[in-house]
């Protein structure tokens, strides 16, 4: 499976616009700041580079200013990067290779993809860690989701998104802040 992963991704890098970990800063830094305050994620582009890459071109486009966060399940994730605040679901690009089993694991203050029950879904959406969540790495009989960065400063904003009351809210049956969460801008920082 490993092989055939890396077959995929170099092929993908070779045939498109998906960055290797040659092409950008090993360790990017995006700041997001939300109606809640500002927190700071460093990528790991050596390990997850298509990963990183597909984040990157959503921040670089603007794409996530003005999303909200739509799912918070505290002692559990923050999950955002695809909703409006009317909680219409914005278009995406395709879905990207899974590049879970890289050695990152879904550890508090950790930022991975979010995906369908497809490993290789994943588009838009992520989710950070709020507690350690090992059952989402993957294992010998299932693929995970792919971690691809940390909060490297503001872990308190993001706990405090996890405080929220929630309930239902849109088409979304539970887990949605009752008070929209947004994010106002994303941004590559040096």
């Amino acid at each position: 499976m490993r092989k055939a992963l890396s077959t995929l991704i170099a092929g993908l890098a070779a045939s498109s616009s998906i960055a290797t970990a040659a092409d950008m800063p090993p360790t990017p830094k995006v700041r997001v700041q939300t109606s809640q305050g500002v927190f700071v994620l460093q990528l790991d582009a050596e390990r997850a580079p298509v990963t990183v890459h597909n984040f990157l071109e959503y921040v670089g486009a603007g794409f996530y200013d003005g999303t909200i966060f739509h799912r918070v399940i505290d002692g559990f994730v923050v999950q955002g990067g695809g909703y409006g605040p009317d909680f219409a679901e914005k278009p995406t690009r395709d879905p990207i290779p899974n590049e879970s089993g890289n050695g990152l694991s879904n550890r508090r203050g950790t930022i991975a993809m979010a995906r369908t029950g497809d490993p290789h879904s994943a588009t838009s959406q992520f989710y950070i860690n709020l507690v350690d969540n090992a059952k989402l790495d993957p294992n010998e009989q299932r693929w995970g989701y792919c971690v691809f960065g940390t909060v490297v400063s503001g872990m308190e904003v993001v706990d405090a998104i996890a405080k929220l009351p929630t309930g239902p809210r849109g088409d979304i049956p539970s887990d949605v802040p009752k008070t929209d969460v947004v994010v106002q801008k994303m941004e590559i920082v040096k």
